[in-house]
C-alpha cells in the first residue's frame, strides 16, 4: 500500500465532513482544500556576498525536503545598489505529498520552539483565501543545525487555500491544526 501523510488521511477522514457540517456544503467538491504552501526568503545583503544565496537555498531544501530556488530581481534600484537579474532571495513551493509533511513538521515541531509562543495571528488572510504568516528565525526548524548557521533570519510563509472566503480558509488550516491565537 503507498504511503499516504497522516494530515492528508486526517483531511479525508474528518476535515471534509468538519467542515461540511460547518457550512453546509452540498458536494464534497466544495469543500477547500490546501492547494501549495510557499516558502520564501529575502536576502538583501545578498547584493553584496553572493555565497549567502547559496546559504538560503540549502536551508529552504533541508527544511522542505525540495530543492529550493533562488529568486533573481525584476528591475534595477540604484539606492540599494540592485542590478536587474541579481539573485536576492529563495523560494520553493510544495504540493501534494510533500506539502502536508511539511504542514505536519511544521505544527508540531518546529512551531513549538518558537519563544514565548501562544499561536499565530490571524490577520495574515488576503481576503481571497489564503493566508501568509512570518516567521523570525530559521533554527525553530529541527532539520537547521544551529552549528553551520552563519546568520539568524526569517522567511514567509504563504497558504494557498481553494477556499472563497478567509472566514472558510481560517476554519479549514484550523481543522488541519493551526494554532490561532485566541483573540
Amino acid at each position: 500500500m503507498a504511503y499516504i501523510p497522516r494530515l492528508k488521511q486526517e483531511y479525508k477522514e474528518r476535515v471534509i465532513s468538519a467542515l461540511t457540517e460547518e457550512y453546509s456544503y452540498e458536494n464534497t467538491m466544495q469543500v477547500p482544500k490546501l492547494k501549495k504552501i510557499v516558502l520564501s526568503r529575502g536576502i538583501g545583503a545578498a547584493v553584496a556576498d553572493k555565497k549567502l544565496i547559496d546559504h538560503a537555498v540549502d536551508e529552504l531544501t533541508k527544511i522542505t525536503g525540495q530543492k529550493a530556488v533562488p529568486t533573481i530581481s525584476k528591475k534595477d534600484v540604484a539606492t540599494f545598489k540592485l542590478r536587474k537579474g541579481m539573485p536576492i532571495g529563495a523560494k520553493v513551493t510544495l504540493r501534494g505529498e510533500r506539502m502536508y509533511e511539511f504542514l505536519d513538521r511544521l505544527i508540531t515541531s518546529a512551531l513549538p520552539r518558537v519563544r514565548d509562543f501562544n499561536g499565530i495571528k490571524a490577520t495574515g488572510f488576503d481576503g481571497r483565501g489564503n493566508y501568509s504568516m512570518g516567521i523570525t528565525e530559521q533554527i525553530i526548524f529541527p532539520e537547521i543545525d544551529i552549528d553551520k548557521v552563519n546568520k539568524i533570519s526569517g522567511m514567509n510563509i504563504t497558504f494557498e487555500t481553494s477556499a472563497n472566503t478567509d472566514k472558510e480558509a481560517k476554519s479549514l488550516l484550523t481543522e488541519l491544526g493551526l494554532p490561532f491565537k485566541k483573540n
